[in-house]
């Protein structure tokens, strides 16, 4: 069985390897990402899951260069956007990339948008910025991006501020900014959070079209399986730092291959369980400062054994387009072959 990690050469738009990010602390060195590898292709979607403190976020600061520090600091790997890695980038080429070529929606848009700015200025800050618009013109695109995400009374409200918004256009005002410049890879930092089943929805089905229509490839950032069962081409599942599941979207809902993956889709509610008790994972995810020898996940795992307690999981090739970081995979797959035979 091949151990080595999975991931497309092929000249992807965005090809993260072996990223690695620490912070370091008064309590120590808390090792947020430890080995990243994933790539995204122009007008494909990367869903990349996991629950809270897992490495996802991170890895996204990481590859927009935002990352505050210290205390974090990339301390190995590669960033690679059309072949060029940009963590060898200096400050001014960066800002170049940011925004015009690569764009970030941030989770909390109430938090992200300048409350003493109205979202006209907002807006239009981009267009000054980085194409030398005028400010008369620079609002008057501002306007132009507030119709294209379908704020109503775009002419009107471009002279609001953040507050006077609803969660929802709140959002779409995020999204609007992340378009303004038309960049070829947009992150979504987990973009429907808070706000309710209709309005995810409405923000999901803008993304969708807004990535068909300028071919653009998306890293969807969530902790949600139900989110991106539509939309994403693929899926990458973050454990403590590192890739633990890699696989095209439906094969992972028809059948996990890691242990983890399999708690996540269990824990959503379904129709057709009604009245029974929501399964949960058990245990909570570990400490990055104390992050457990062997497999992280050993710990919360039912298919533990002596092997995950000692040495780490590679990820191990379970087809041409999926692989899991599990020594037991196969049973987690439902293949009855013996362990032995995988290890």
């Amino acid at each position: 069985m091949s151990t080595e990690p999975v991931s497309a050469r092929g000249g992807p738009l965005l090809d993260v390897r072996n990223l690695h990010v620490e912070f370091r602390t008064r309590e120590g060195v808390a090792r947020a990402v430890n080995g990243v590898d994933y790539a995204v292709d122009a007008g494909e979607t990367l869903a990349v899951l996991g629950e809270s403190g897992s490495g996802k976020s991170v890895t996204a600061q990481a590859i927009m260069g935002i990352l505050d520090s210290p205390p974090g600091f990339v301390t190995q790997g590669q960033v690679l956007f059309h072949g060029e890695d940009l963590l060898k980038f200096g400050t001014e080429q960066r800002r170049k990339v940011r925004g015009a070529r690569m764009a970030m929606i941030f989770q909390d848009a109430l938090s992200a948008l300048n409350p003493v700015l109205n979202v006209g200025e907002q807006l239009g800050e981009m267009f000054t910025v980085h194409r030398g618009l005028s400010r008369k013109d620079a609002r008057a695109k501002a306007v132009e991006l507030m119709e294209r995400v379908r704020i109503p009374a775009a002419k009107e409200r471009v002279r609001s501020y953040p507050h006077q918004f609803s969660g929802g256009m709140r959002q779409r005002v995020m999204i609007a900014m992340a378009m303004a410049l038309e960049p070829e890879l947009i992150i979504a930092d987990e973009p429907t959070t808070a706000l309710d089943v209709t309005v995810q929805a409405q923000v999901m089905d803008l993304l969708a079209e807004l990535q068909r229509e300028y071919n653009m490839g998306l890293i969807l950032i969530t902790h949600d399986l139900g989110v991106v069962a539509d939309v994403a081409d693929k899926i990458a599942v973050m454990y403590a730092g590192r890739i633990v599941e890699t696989s095209p979207v439906h094969d992972i809902y028809r059948a996990p291959a890691h242990p983890y993956t399999k708690g996540l889709l269990d824990s959503i509610p379904r129709v057709d369980q009604k009245g029974q008790e929501l399964y949960a994972i058990k245990g909570l995810p570990p400490n990055l400062l104390h992050i457990p020898p062997g497999c992280a996940f050993h710990p919360r795992c039912p298919l533990a054994q002596d092997i995950c307690r000692t040495k780490i999981p590679p990820l191990y090739r379970v087809s041409e387009v999926r692989a899991s970081a599990c020594h037991f995979w196969k049973e987690c797959i439902g293949d009855d072959r013996p362990a032995a035979d995988k290890t």
